[in-house]
């Protein structure tokens, strides 16, 4: 079991590691040929609708929800049974997504308007235009996730795990090719047509492959009522995970030019390990957690799900720490030279506060899941809509005096207390299980805390010591040279690499010392992994 859980995550590992790295390519690209102003913003802005309409139809459920359902089928040996269940659904989810992708293209211009009351009305007429190409890529996501969704349930991973790296390809060839002519045009258009090659083509080839048997199918069928009764609550649920973005981008859009891409530069950073860490685990772990559950194993399930998250939280920590301490560095390296005076520090600021919940996006990914192993989709949603509620007038309070980086802490403490309740309500629902969450906060917080506070420490000596820091020094340095042209971002890179390697280290010293739990079980892994480097493939005890 645990071996299958390896072999899938670290398939996922790869491919969302690739997909993020590509990602950070995408940023880089975008932020060199669109800036940070209003284009940027605009652009961000204009997947509001579709991301609403993709939540609408719960397109993050088709594989939580359905994955059961077909590895259920197969299980007792009724296959054919399993393609009629992907059939019924399909076909229904496929007409109703017709019809909603046409009224909301109809409602663009009332939407956008309200939504972005502070978007002149120029602006508002470029962002319906980009709105109305984004939403079709929704009917090849959705549709994609069920297909990749009949592969998982196989146990078949490569496929799922490679599409994100096609659909991102797309955007930064659609950008390069639009260029700065194009601004972000380039980027709409290949958002479009990376949905259809990616999220939807590659899942469709491995189901070919699979043997893949779709009949058009209309019936009110107990598949079809178990299906759209779990993905009911994910559905009219407005859960602060998902509305988070909703407000960042609402209520950034009537500050100052450049907040939107802004707050949306630095979450999107913040994006990149809880990807790598938590995405994975949590798709790599979800089949083998829902086959625990259907033998009846729910506590052996539910400490499965607790040793990978101590693992993941580990490495997230790890980044967290690198990201809170250098958030201006890898903003200046990422996004380049175009951004707005002074919007380094800002994207700096509000991504060093947003990674005060790394931990908690992480395991959010992997939490849901042991709920939704188990058939329980309301409680999850129940609880992020409540949550919505009451953190809802924070964003403002804290935006009102703090600007972006207030939008950033109001996130932060919103997806924390989530978070927290569903690890709490998760415990209660698995009494048998062992989690070792108690030991492992007491003896990670220390660490956590001694390694942010010498990484600003050293951060704050740079700037006081050297003239604009070693940043500053550096680009001095190397502006005469032949690599002028880049003096910005080795200077960057260096301070940021300096000051995140460092406080890195000493987060994982002080985590030895210690005995952080999960720690010598993640190095045991890395050993095993890469054996030439790290020992011979000796393991390391824990």
């Amino acid at each position: 079991m645990s071996r299958r859980i390896g072999i899938a995550a670290a398939i996922w590992a790869v491919g969302i590691l690739l997909s993020r790295v590509i990602a950070l390519v995408r940023e880089a690209v975008f932020g060199r040929i669109v800036g940070g102003g209003d284009g940027a913003g605009l652009y961000q802005a204009a997947f509001t609708i579709p991301d609403f309409l993709n939540y609408l139809l719960a397109a993050g459920a088709l594989s939580i929800v359905f994955i059961p359902m077909f590895a259920g089928y197969l299980e007792r040996g009724e296959e054919e049974r399993g393609w009629r269940a992907f059939s019924n659904i399909s076909t229904v989810i496929g007409l109703f997504l017709l019809i909603a992708t046409a009224l909301a293209w109809l409602a663009v211009p009332y939407v956008n308007a309200w939504w972005f009351a502070g978007f002149g009305a120029e602006d508002l007429a470029q962002l319906d235009a980009m709105t109305r190409v984004l939403l079709p890529a929704q009917i090849f996501h959705v549709l994609g996730g069920l297909l990749s969704a009949a592969l998982q349930a196989r146990d078949r991973h490569a496929l799922p795990a490679m599409a994100p790296l096609v659909y991102t390809g797309a955007i930064i060839v659609g950008g390069l090719v639009g260029g700065p002519a194009a601004g972000p045009w380039g980027f709409v258009w290949g958002v479009l047509i990376g949905s259809i090659l990616g999220p939807f083509g590659l899942p469709l080839v491995g189901c070919l492959r699979m043997g893949l048997r779709y009949r058009p199918r209309l019936a009110w069928d107990l598949d079809l009522k178990r299906y759209l009764w779990q993905s009911l609550p994910i559905m009219i649920a407005f859960s602060i995970i998902v509305v988070d973005d909703w407000l960042l981008k609402g209520i950034a859009s009537g500050m100052p030019e450049g907040a939107v891409a802004t707050v949306t530069y630095a979450k999107q950073i913040m994006r990149v390990p809880m990807g790598v860490f938590g995405l994975a685990l949590g798709a790599a772990a979800y089949p083998t957690l829902a086959r625990l559950v259907a033998q009846g194993r729910t506590d052996d399930a539910y400490t499965t799900l607790a040793r990978a998250m101590r693992q993941m939280l580990v490495l997230a920590l790890g980044a967290q720490v690198v990201f809170t301490v250098s958030g201006a560095e890898v903003a200046r390296v990422i996004y380049g030279d175009r951004l707005m005076p002074g919007q380094h520090e800002a994207i700096g600021s509000a991504l060093a506060v947003f990674c005060l919940a790394l931990w908690a996006w992480s395991a959010h990914t992997v939490l849901s899941r042991g709920f939704y192993a188990r058939g329980q989709t309301w409680v999850p949603s129940i609880l992020g809509t409540a949550v919505l509620l009451v953190a809802w007038p924070l964003y403002g309070w804290l935006a009102g005096p703090m600007g972006t980086t207030g939008l950033a802490a109001a996130s932060s403490i919103a997806v924390t207390a989530y978070v927290v309740l569903l690890a709490v309500w998760l415990k209660r629902a698995n009494p048998g299980g062992t989690d070792q969450f108690g030991s492992f906060a007491l003896r990670i917080v220390p660490a956590l805390a001694l390694a942010v506070v010498a990484g600003w420490s050293l951060r704050e000596l740079f700037l006081q010591t050297l003239p604009g820091g070693l940043e500053g020094t550096i680009h001095d340095a190397l502006a005469p040279t032949a690599l002028g042209f880049m003096a910005g971002e080795l200077g960057a890179f260096s301070q940021g690499a300096l000051v995140g390697g460092i406080a890195l280290g000493l987060y994982l010293v002080v985590a030895a010392i210690l005995r952080v739990p999960g720690l010598f079980e993640v190095i045991a892994m890395l050993r095993r992994r890469l054996p030439g480097r790290l020992g011979g493939g000796r393991t390391a005890g824990s």
